[in-house]
């Protein structure tokens, strides 16, 4: 099994690179019952580093299974109150959010898609503030997983439950950077390669970008004054963090109105619960006019109900075939690990830091510039060795950006 130095190594990167938990800060975990081990060498790690609170919110993939199986659809479709205060609260006492992501993908295949829709769209409208603290970057926050026992069986299906285990512990501490002697230092270079790609691309100013691969012919058209962003991130305190652990992506959005064409799946998507596989979207206009798919299409149709605005596009994402999630050569199921082995798109709410300005901006100054708005935010991967992607510039000139899966450009300053 993982040792205990690899998983407080594990853990210091978390604190240091993914939040960078200052001293004197709250720290608030979200975390599966299953990493109660890792959970509290977090824990420690950051008192040591001297925050002044953490507190944790567990979650358990049995007990959440139990409550939709038996529970109400008044319960099932509403959110309670108390948790939108608690954390409210830490985000407004300017808290740092470490979530460890780690849910059976199949969690809920068995359970009726539009009961997961109802409490997915209850949570997200009562969420919608405290949402707003970490897509402006008004706090430092951070995503990572460690293996869980259902969720590891369903990339190792052919192995033990504790060979899985064992088996995916290996793949994240090595995706993660977790098995060099100095983790933080070897995320402080990757992130300066990722800077050095979003420059590039903020210099290059693109109109429109078009993707074409098997099953994808697509244009996506770029607000003016869009941003790129990618790696590490600034808090409103000035504080820099790493809200993905891992990523490999640099990222900007679409405008709402502005995506045409067709689009097609290369990878799984785990969504609540439920897996979607092998899906088509068409655009007009920036919306989605049409929509197919071999598995999970209810749910599917169920995402794309969720509002109006989750029928649009709020993220583009650029990560080359050679990431090392994609080196791996896994399928994840899970979307933190899956979106970062290949170029993406999201459905739902655009980032308004991805504008200039955009994080003071009001709802319809952000509606004018293109940015999409929507309770949901859910990435799908679109990329592959197959895939191209061209850029055109201001004056209609047009270039290279992907060709077959890589960077056309050339991001590592060699």
């Amino acid at each position: 099994m993982v040792s205990t130095k690899t998983m407080e190594k594990y853990a210091d990167l978390a604190l240091q690179t993914g939040v960078n938990l200052q001293e004197n800060q709250a720290l608030m975990i979200n975390a599966p019952i299953e990493g109660a081990d890792f959970t509290r060498i977090v824990a420690r790690k950051a008192y040591e580093m001297g925050a002044k609170d953490v507190h944790i919110n567990w979650s358990d993939d049995e007990l959440t299974l139990l409550k939709y199986e038996n529970a109400p659809d008044e319960v099932i479709g509403s959110f309670p109150e108390w948790k939108v205060k608690l954390n409210e609260s830490y985000a407004e006492d300017g808290a740092a959010v470490l979530s460890i992501r780690s849910t059976n993908p199949d969690l809920l295949k068995d359970i009726d898609s539009s009961r997961v829709a109802m409490a997915n769209k209850a949570a997200a409208q009562a969420m919608k503030n405290f949402r707003q603290y970490t897509m402006n970057d008004r706090i430092t926050w951070s995503i990572i997983s460690i293996p869980t026992g259902d969720w590891a069986q369903k990339i190792f299906p052919d192995k033990s439950r504790g060979d899985a285990v064992e088996s995916l512990w290996d793949a994240i501490v090595k995706i993660v950077r977790v098995d060099k002697d100095d983790p933080v230092a070897a995320w402080e270079e990757h992130n300066k390669t990722l800077e050095t790609a979003r420059e590039i691309l903020n210099r290059k100013k693109y109109k429109k970008l078009q993707f074409k691969a098997p099953g994808t012919d697509l244009d996506l058209e770029l607000p003016e004054g869009h941003l790129w962003k990618g790696g590490s991130a600034v808090s409103e305190q000035g504080v820099r963090f790493n809200p993905n652990m891992p990523t490999e992506e640099v990222f900007s959005m679409p405008h709402k109105y502005g995506v045409n064409g067709t689009v097609s799946s290369t990878k799984p998507l785990n969504y609540g619960g439920s897996v979607i596989d092998n899906f088509t979207l068409t655009f007009e206009d920036g919306k989605v006019v049409d929509f197919k798919a071999e598995q999970g299409e209810d749910t599917l149709k169920h995402l794309l109900d969720t509002d109006e605005g989750a029928r649009r596009l709020g993220e583009v994402a650029l990560v080359p075939h050679e990431s090392p999630v994609s080196q791996s050569g896994l399928i994840f199921y899970n979307t933190l690990y899956d979106e970062n082995a290949s170029c993406h798109i999201a459905l739902g709410k655009a980032y308004p830091t991805n504008v200039e300005g955009g994080s003071s901006m009001d709802a319809d100054t952000l509606d004018k510039h293109g940015v999409n708005d929507s309770l949901t935010h859910v990435d799908f991967m679109i990329g592959s060795e197959k895939l191209d992607i061209d850029g055109v510039l201001e004056d209609g000139t047009t270039e290279a950006v992907f060709r077959n899966g890589t960077w056309a450009l050339n991001v590592k300053g060699d």
